[in-house]
């Protein structure tokens, strides 16, 4: 079964609280994270207490309509006053398992590998980017993020502007670059995927051609490609802002989205992108296509 999951930024006086309304509208798990790995000492016997700063997760179904919580939560005392959240994708659990009991390489395409960086890379003339697998998404495990990457590894990047629109790990964007793109642009609202994609860049020799944004801070451009693999909601809601960063006749990719959520979306995009045929693996789809 597919899940997402509403990461929510609380207190130590408010993630109980949070936790309850979760649980409320049919959560069925809540965990809780320290925001800041701040150590909490032995509490006293009986005690239940929260890191300062605490995100609280709750996990839904993939199909959950995530629109209904995200209005639910926004009026509850605790909230109303701030209220920050992320909803995103969890791995494959099946595909991860298998990852980190084997720790193999998996290509994509004919060209692209993603390889854990302890082992050799299989094919040394291939495009190997090297990311070590994990909890967090965007590590190639998941359905979605293989769609994308097969989409890059098919297209002629050479000398191209490329946009990774909600980069997370950044993944898709260091393979851009190592697929031949002379500048990749990665955006996303959490800070933490940002200096997570800086990071991996790093790693992958990359960082001097790749460049971050939050959303309000982006400048103006138009891209020669442009990738969001993020959730259907978002997509439908985001289209103008999308489109708006890629230039006539340019590629875009989108997923993050459940088969039966494929038509809504594309929708919101037929009227100015011709289609390809929608590209299915497992319980999720790529959409793709040409700016008119």
């Amino acid at each position: 079964m597919a899940w997402i999951q509403i990461r929510i930024r609380a207190t130590e006086s408010t993630a109980d609280a949070i936790s309850e309304h979760l649980m409320d509208i049919g959560c069925p798990s809540v965990t809780f994270m320290d925001t800041k790995d701040t150590p909490i000492f032995e509490p006293q016997p009986g005690e239940i207490r929260y890191w300062a700063e605490t995100t609280v997760i709750g996990l839904f179904e993939a199909n959950h309509d995530m629109q209904a919580v995200v209005d639910y939560l926004k009026v509850q005392p605790e909230l109303q006053e701030q209220f920050h959240y992320k909803i995103e994708q969890l791995e494959d659990k099946d595909w991860e398992r298998e990852w980190m009991k084997n720790f193999q390489p998996i290509q994509f395409g004919e060209r692209l590998w993603i390889c854990p960086s302890w082992l050799d890379v299989p094919d040394p003339s291939a495009v190997n980017v090297m990311l070590d697998p994990g909890l967090a998404f965007g590590t190639g495990t998941h359905a979605t993020t293989a769609l994308c990457l097969r989409w890059l590894e098919s297209l002629d990047l050479s000398g191209k502007t490329v946009v990774d629109f909600g980069c997370g790990s950044g993944i898709l964007g260091i393979a851009a670059i190592k697929l031949g793109a002379a500048r990749v642009i990665g955006i996303d609202i959490d800070q933490q995927a940002l200096d997570a994609s800086i990071d991996n860049a790093e790693r992958n020799g990359v960082a001097d051609q790749l460049e971050v944004y939050l959303p309000e801070n982006q400048p103006s451009f138009e891209a020669d490609v442009v990738v969001a693999n993020i959730l259907a909601q978002p997509l439908r809601e985001l289209n103008e802002v999308i489109l708006s960063l890629l230039k006539s006749g340019g590629e875009l990719a989108l997923s993050g989205v459940l088969e039966e959520q494929a038509d809504s979306v594309a929708s919101c995009y037929e009227h100015k992108v011709t289609l390809d045929p929608i590209a299915l693996e497992g319980e999720w789809v790529r959409i793709s296509g040409i700016k008119k």
